[in-house]
């Protein structure tokens, strides 16, 4: 997809904090952007069929399900192995998100990031402990830490107007 056109732009920004919480979204959306529902259910397929957007669903609030710790379990991998060693522990279950960065030695020696979720602190050291035996990870200097605050998430936000510069 080369440049969004305006509809495009409008219902974009109108989807990007959520859908509506009524029993017919994609007719309300239709119904508050000029278009039809079939309008509406095109384009976003289309956006995902070209990798605009990544998914269509729900985020739930784990903090109100009752996992309440967050864990970053950091390693020590060495550069020739990073990529087969991130790619296993990315692929796990219970791992929401895995990546790769520099280190900053002597501070800070580790360059492979995998975060992991539970209810308390002793659940998400039980993960990461099954975690380290399962995929043999034990040779490789690691820790955990922990989250003490959330702070607002949220992804990529489009601007509602458009200037003549976009």
């Amino acid at each position: 997809m080369s440049a969004l056109s305006e509809a495009d732009h409008k219902l974009l920004v109108a989807i990007q904090a959520g859908l509506p919480l009524v029993a017919e979204p994609y007719r309300e959306l239709a119904g508050q952007l000029g278009m039809t529902e079939e309008e509406v259910l095109t384009r976003l397929q289309a956006f995902l069929d070209q990798g605009v957007i990544r998914r269509l669903g729900a985020v739930p609030n784990h903090y109100a399900l009752g996992i309440r710790a967050n864990g970053m379990c950091v390693w020590d991998v060495p550069d020739d192995e990073i990529s087969a060693v991130g790619h296993r522990l990315g692929a796990h279950p219970e791992v929401t998100h895995c990546y790769q960065r520099p280190r900053h030695r002597p501070l800070w020696p580790y360059n492979l990031f995998a975060m992991l979720h539970g209810t308390s602190r002793e659940d998400v050291r039980a993960k990461a402990a099954a975690l380290v035996r399962e995929m043999g990870l034990e040779k490789y200097p690691h820790t955990i830490l922990f989250s003490t605050r959330l702070l607002k998430k949220t992804g990529v936000r489009l601007q509602e107007a458009r200037t003549g510069n976009d």
